[in-house]
């Protein structure tokens, strides 16, 4: 029932990911959702956010923002980050992820996306093919429609962690 919304990968943070093993496993483009993301809520780019755009330049990721966010917030973000942008995306659509790929020239089969919200972020990049990486939201303080979806999402989170956990008991029983 929930498996819609379950991710491909629940990461404790966006800079944590291995996103060279990523490159080596023939990825090329990164979408990413900004707040909670990258930043918390409504926070410019931080040094981090800048380092890390740098080091996917450097490894040869193309790359760009996907937000549900107005332009100016978007793009006040990306004044230091120099990427590509979509804003008032509308996720969880489908046209803007699709769209996202056409300005980075990738495909479904080698980008990814990185985001906080189950049902926003997730369910539209599962719905477009795209491998998904759920990170846990940078800041608690958010807005309310998002708190109201946090609840919701820590129910699917549940029925996720205990799949998940089935599955790891059943490669075990193989070996």
């Amino acid at each position: 029932m929930f498996e819609r919304f379950f991710p491909d990968e629940y990461v404790a943070s966006t800079y944590v990911i291995p996103f060279e093993k990523l490159y080596e496993d023939g990825y090329r483009g990164v979408i990413f959702d900004i707040d909670n993301t990258l930043v918390p809520h409504g926070a410019p780019a931080d040094d981090r956010a800048r380092k890390l755009f740098k080091r996917l330049d450097r490894i040869g990721f193309a790359s760009c923002l996907l937000s549900n966010n107005q332009e100016p917030r978007v793009k006040m973000f990306n004044r230091d980050i120099g990427t590509q942008y979509i804003f008032n995306a509308h996720k969880p659509s489908v046209k803007n992820y699709v769209r996202a790929m056409e300005l980075m020239g990738t495909k479904r089969e080698n980008t990814l996306f990185v985001g906080d919200q189950l049902f926003t972020d997730v369910w539209g990049a599962k719905r477009a093919g795209i491998r998904n990486i759920l990170v846990k939201p940078i800041h608690p303080r958010e807005e309310i429609q998002i708190v109201l979806k946090r609840f919701l999402e820590k129910i699917v989170l549940h029925f996720y962690r205990k799949e998940r956990e089935k599955n790891i008991e059943k490669s075990r029983n193989l070996l």
